[in-house]
């Protein structure tokens, strides 16, 4: 079979990292308009030593310079300051080429990135790019508020994974298991999580509290112990493939403690599972989420509040079903993956007209 060179240059971080960016374009490479614009994904960065990312800037480099001069569109990814300082190199590198260049911004707070002192940065990148692609309406008001980029923004939602919806089990199902995915970090809240369940959990001891991610493990099965409720929480560490698959279909309630996000994959996953919801209304989840609809809601670090919301879920298999539905509704038609596709694949058209 002949090779054709890639129509549209991905820039991203590796699909090794944990993270929500390597998620989202994973999503992508399985659909069609991945094929159609003969996509190609370059990793500029892995989590790691000094010397891994160094290794995987300059391998980066290498492929990229062997593709663009063939390429038609650059689609960057990026998300906090050294993100948006790698890639303005690669963005620059473009314009002198005369490519398209989409700019995908993925960051989780105003303050650490366009607000910082490496605003200047992030004009720029935003300011020559073709198309600045952001998640969800909050975020496009936000960035609009700081620079004026009229014409240029477009809201593109991070898909909902897809899975196999055989044996996705029924919320009344009593698996009694809280799900939380993610690194364990202060602002993802891990540690309000296990003080909310430290509340409740002498009532419910047949729950319980499990963590799948890397991070603050230490930490956090030190304040388990000092609370009391080690015998009921859980750390796996992180997790990939089948190993997270059975977590996912195995819990009854998903929930993310965050103080700050884009749009959380993590949710969009226990979406795609039909897990019930229990987060902050931060990031892009505002615009989508009503409380007590499509998911719990409370204030980033109320604890108390927190553990209310988890004994609702905990104690009320009715309202586990209830949300579930509202999960899988939301799961195959705002956030399907093939309809997201669908529309970069328009936003990519339409670039491609401009030429």
């Amino acid at each position: 079979m002949k090779f054709k060179m890639p129509d549209v240059l991905v820039l991203a971080t590796s699909r090794h990292s944990h993270g929500g960016i390597s998620s989202v374009v994973m999503a992508h490479e399985r659909t069609r308009q991945w094929r159609e614009h003969r996509c190609r994904w370059i990793p500029t960065h892995r989590s790691g030593s000094m010397l891994t990312k160094l290794a995987y800037l300059a391998a980066g480099m290498t492929h990229y310079l062997c593709f663009l001069p063939w390429c038609r569109i650059v689609h960057i990814h990026t998300s906090e300051p050294p993100s948006a300082r790698r890639k303005w190199l690669f963005a620059r590198l473009a314009l002198i080429a005369r490519k398209k260049v989409v700019v995908h911004f993925h960051a989780f707070d105003m303050q650490s990135t366009i607000e910082s002192s490496y605003k200047e940065v992030y004009r720029k990148l935003f300011g020559k790019s073709d198309r600045l692609l952001l998640l969800s309406p909050t975020w496009e008001r936000l960035v609009g508020s700081v620079f004026d980029l009229r014409g240029k923004m477009t809201v593109l939602y991070n898909p909902c994974p897809q899975i196999d919806k055989d044996g996705i089990a029924d919320a009344s199902v009593e698996y009694r298991r809280i799900l939380y995915a993610g690194v364990l970090n202060r602002r993802k809240g891990y540690a309000e999580l296990i003080r909310a369940f430290a509340r409740i959990a002498p009532r419910f001891p047949d729950w319980k509290l499990v963590f799948a991610g890397s991070g603050e493990i230490y930490h956090a099965n030190a304040l388990a112990r000092e609370l009391g409720i080690a015998s009921q929480v859980e750390f796996t560490g992180w997790v990939a493939g089948e190993t997270k698959d059975r977590l996912f279909r195995k819990a009854s309630v998903f929930c993310l403690p965050s103080y700050a996000e884009g749009f959380p994959m993590a949710v969009l996953e226990a979406w795609a599972y039909g897990l019930p919801v229990v987060a902050t209304p931060v990031g892009g989840l505002p615009d989508i989420v009503t409380d007590g609809r499509e998911a719990l809601l409370f204030e980033p670090g109320d604890c108390e509040a927190l553990a209310g919301q988890l004994e609702q879920l905990m104690s009320d298999s009715g309202l586990r079903e209830r949300m579930k539905a509202e999960s899988l509704r939301l799961a195959n038609e705002d956030f399907n993956i093939e309809t997201i596709g669908r529309r970069l694949g328009e936003i990519y058209d339409s670039l491609l007209r401009q030429e």
